[in-house]
């Protein structure tokens, strides 16, 4: 069982420094090639919304990406101290534009448009919020052991 925890400070920099130790310790932990693209998609938007939230609400907190691989499967936790949700006016195109100055056009996301596409991405997502702290668990299964593989760091397996 592995259990990494990163803490990152809000900057859009840090995005994908926790793509590449969260798919790091995915593959080490197993999780299936076709599961990998998946994975990096929705901990990059997960990532992406909590540190832009950051930047608005909360900069000086960091923002934390916990990875657990047990009997279960995978398990990717991405915790924020920004709203789940944004106050909108229900124009979603307006708001977009509203949230954005003029030099910031690039990658503009809505966080309600973040968690839609995570809830669509991942097959077991869940958002928590408490207390002013927003947390998305993702979940993916991992296949079983492999015959003749044992142990932790296993890479080798035996031909049956």
């Amino acid at each position: 069982m592995a259990h990494v925890e990163l803490t990152l400070s809000a900057l859009p920099a840090h995005v994908r420094t926790a793509r590449l130790v969260v798919v790091a310790t995915a593959r080490r932990a197993g999780l299936d090639d076709s599961l990998v693209d998946e994975l990096r998609l929705a901990l990059g938007e997960a990532c992406s919304r909590a540190v832009g939230l950051h930047a608005k609400h909360a900069p000086t907190a960091p923002v934390t990406v916990t990875v657990t691989d047990d009997a279960t499967g995978l398990t990717v936790m991405v915790s924020d101290y920004g709203p789940a949700a944004e106050p909108t006016s229900g124009d979603l195109a307006r708001d977009l534009l509203d949230s954005a100055t003029d030099d910031e056009f690039d990658d503009v996301i809505d966080p309600d448009v973040a968690l839609a596409v995570l809830t669509g991405l991942v097959d077991d997502c869940q958002i928590d919020v408490t207390e002013g702290r927003t947390t998305v668990t993702m979940r993916w299964p991992l296949p079983a052991t492999p015959v003749g593989v044992s142990g932790p760091g296993a890479t080798s397996v035996s031909q049956v």
